[in-house]
């Protein structure tokens, strides 16, 4: 997991086998740290492009990740 701090926030981004997830916040400030955070963040967007790119180049990227429903669990509180 990678984690974009900020002072206040966190975004969060989990590589997991079949998507990565983005959660929390950030804030892109008009100065040096919101361009360095800003330029963390497309480093990360540019590698999911290029690896995506590449898959669907090679012919194996699927027309849509199928979602699996988990278990329901009954909340003991």
């Amino acid at each position: 997991m990678l984690q974009i701090k900020g002072e206040n926030h966190d975004l969060n981004i989990e590589s997991r086998l079949d998507r990565v997830s983005l959660y929390g916040s950030v804030d892109i400030t008009r100065d040096q740290e919101g361009l360095a955070q800003a330029l963390r963040l497309k480093v990360v967007v540019d590698g999911m492009v290029s690896a995506l790119s590449e898959e669907q180049g090679r012919g194996v990227l699927i027309d849509k990740v199928v979602s699996v429903a988990g278990n329901l669990v009954v909340n003991p509180l």
